[in-house]
């Protein structure tokens, strides 16, 4: 991950003269200092911009600065905001309005005009306000003290999203083979992914990583087996079959890195050359952060790199999942997600096992190992972007994941069980309602806010369902988005 941080552009004007400004200049970088102590990603102060040019500088450089993730606004005094308009009209990157003051109660014996002049963000504050309303500029507003945790939380939540934004726009997403055959959901423009998202999405062949394996050596498997040995419990005796998962994550890992590609997708149907298919090897990436979708679903793989990148520590407890069958019992109503062998140990709740079954479905000449484990116990996400035809639409669903309540001993995948929110079946409802796709994100580390500042900064719709949803509600929401982004 890069080293991101987020500029700190404060207003002000000539007119209150030059101590004033610098009086605003110095709480600015003491505000900056004290709360990069506390926010996940670095604050730092670039001006106290005063001029129509002091604001299209800062706004041209952060817009070509790769480390800047995005600018966090504020305006200490009051700040006119026609100087604004170039700057924030070609402003590129997220954009967070702090409306703040550097005072949290009003000093009742020493108040007077001259106090009052320094410390107009209240006014200041709704003029810049007003300017990002004209220019229907996206934007993120946080209200509040800026010693508060509660700010601290919702700007550091808006600050990962804006990390998503960057590392969306830096996407590469490498496909082994195409898409599984007359598979709807997965399909979807690619040119129009990489317009409005940034994502390059193209194909490798089976055949160029079967090359790749060629050229592994036995001292490489053999020193990323000792990994796998570290950090997993090895429940097989069938070593051959590890090592073979080992060579081929040695070798997608090298083609993925050599091409700078963040996100792989590959499909069980088409594995020429290759006896088993990817499932420790998926799984070993995807804790290392690369984004990963089975049967070709390139924007699963994509949107995996993205909200992992968005999590704690920017490789959070994200992973590929898949909707398999449901839990009907009355007062038990459950969703169990898993896939054939591509689950993310992220989500684990315990220290996965290494294990080697019999996968009854696709082109696997061996039994291949894969990471079997329970998803932990928490609130999460389950994300889905779907093409709709002129549009990318965003679903996002509020869970509950619960510890599996059944054994299933004889299932051998990693697998994660959830109550899908208001409650399972309207949950399902407004799901397929939505469109929403059976391969998903799921994600106990970001949230449906983060999700939602994420499409808004890349202008894309979003659909959230919750604990308020009904599928009546939904219903009507999705026809009035449907009018609005017809005419976008």
């Amino acid at each position: 991950m890069r080293n991101y941080e987020f500029w700190f552009v404060v207003g002000s004007q000539f007119l209150y003269g030059p101590e004033v400004l610098k009086t605003v200049e110095t709480r600015a970088k003491e505000m900056a200092a004290e709360l990069s102590k506390v926010l996940p990603y670095p604050l730092v102060y670039k001006v106290t911009a005063k001029t129509n040019k002091e604001i299209s500088d800062v706004v041209r450089e952060a817009n070509y600065r790769p480390e800047c993730a995005g600018i966090v606004t504020w305006c200490h005094t009051f700040s006119p905001s026609k100087m604004w308009i170039d700057g924030l009209r070609d402003l590129q990157k997220p954009w967070l309005h702090f409306a703040t003051q550097y005072n949290r109660e009003i000093p009742n014996d020493e108040i007077d005009m001259d106090f009052m002049n320094l410390n107009q963000a209240a006014h200041g504050d709704r003029e810049h306000g007003f300017i990002g309303a004209r220019l229907r500029k996206p934007r993120k507003i946080v209200a509040g003290y800026w010693q508060d945790e509660k700010v601290h939380r919702r700007i550091g939540d808006w600050m990962r999203a804006a990390v998503g934004v960057a590392v969306s726009k830096d996407m590469k997403v490498m496909r082994f083979g195409d898409n599984m055959r007359e598979v709807a959901v997965t399909e979807g423009d690619k040119v129009e992914v990489q317009i409005k998202l940034g994502w390059q999405v193209n194909t490798w062949a089976v055949g160029d990583l079967v090359k790749e394996m060629g050229k592994v050596t036995e001292a490489e498997i053999d020193a990323l087996v000792a990994e796998y040995e570290a950090s997993y419990d090895v429940a097989t005796d069938n070593t051959a079959a590890i090592r073979y998962q080992a060579k081929e994550e040695i070798a997608m890992k090298k083609m993925l890195d050599r091409e700078g590609c963040k996100a792989f997708s590959n499909t069980f149907q088409d594995l020429y050359g290759m006896e088993q298919l990817p499932g420790l090897a998926s799984q070993h990436l995807m804790a290392q952060g690369y984004g990963y979708g089975g049967e070709g679903d390139w924007k699963v793989s994509a949107m995996t790199a993205i909200l992992k990148a968005m999590g704690e520590g920017g490789n959070g407890a994200s992973g590929f999942m898949e909707d398999y069958t449901y839990h009907l019992a009355e007062g038990q109503e459950y969703s169990l997600g898993a896939h054939m062998l591509e689950v993310c140990p992220s989500l684990a709740a315990d220290k996965p096992r290494i294990e080697t079954h019999h996968l009854g479905i696709g082109m696997n000449e061996k039994d291949p190992a894969r990471l079997v484990f329970e998803g932990k116990a928490g609130k999460g996400i389950v994300v889905s972007l779907i093409d709709m035809g002129g549009r990318l639409r965003l679903i996002v669903q509020d869970i509950e994941a619960v510890k599996p309540i059944l054994p299933m001993p004889n299932l051998p995948v990693a697998r994660v069980m959830w109550r899908a929110l208001p409650d399972l079946t309207t949950g399902v409802e407004c799901w397929i309602t939505a469109g929403g796709a059976h391969h998903t994100v799921l994600s106990y580390d970001v949230t449906a806010e983060q999700m939602r500042d994420w499409a808004r900064m890349m202008d894309i719709e979003f659909v959230h369902i919750g604990a308020d949803t009904t599928p009546e509600k939904l219903e009507e929401e999705l026809l009035v988005k449907d009018l609005i982004w017809k005419l976008k």
